[in-house]
């Protein structure tokens, strides 16, 4: 059976695996600029928090983006990522006219090939971004919280995935 998520009620295909709690992070290269690469392996050594949003330029992302970049500046232990289809240059864009920290809350990009879509179970197959959806590693790479939030236009439990990271360390 396909996995689904929806946008304002439409159902849409969700193209990987879901991942849960105890599965080791899959280790995919995503672009930090038009030339920088990262790979999630590279972070590694410390908590993160991987924020997955379809766009930041829609109103329910930026406001998910804006929220956990203030707890960025709050939660110095664990490492902040923001992950989107949007090409490097908008995501610089938004972070700078947002004051967006990207020194503690980098925005990657998985734009080329859909790798980290296709590997953490995010990729919306229909519209070609992610779904909204967070992660919390720990500093071996174990997912420690698995959120896909089922309607793509609502928040995720923040108080849950800030408790889980400060859990952590």
């Amino acid at each position: 059976m396909a996995r689904t998520c929806t946008l304002k009620g439409n159902p849409l295909t969700l193209e990987g695996p879901e991942l849960k709690v105890g599965d080791k992070a899959p280790d995919v290269t995503l672009k930090k600029s038009l030339v920088d690469s990262i790979k999630i392996s590279d972070t590694n050594g410390k908590t993160r928090i991987l924020s997955v949003v379809p766009s930041l330029d829609t109103p329910v992302c930026a406001e998910q983006t804006r929220r956990f970049n203030q707890e960025a500046a709050k939660l110095t232990s664990v490492g902040f990522y923001t992950i989107s289809f949007d090409l490097p240059t908008a995501q610089a864009r938004f972070c700078g006219a947002e004051g967006v920290d990207t020194e503690r809350f980098p925005a990657l990009s998985d734009h080329v090939d859909g790798a980290f879509g296709r590997a953490y179970g995010t990729l919306v197959t229909e519209l070609r971004v992610e779904c909204r959806a967070v992660f919390v590693l720990d500093k071996d790479g174990t997912i420690c919280y698995a959120e896909y939030v089922p309607e793509i236009a609502e928040h995720p439990n923040y108080d849950a995935v800030l408790a889980c990271a400060k859990e952590l360390g």
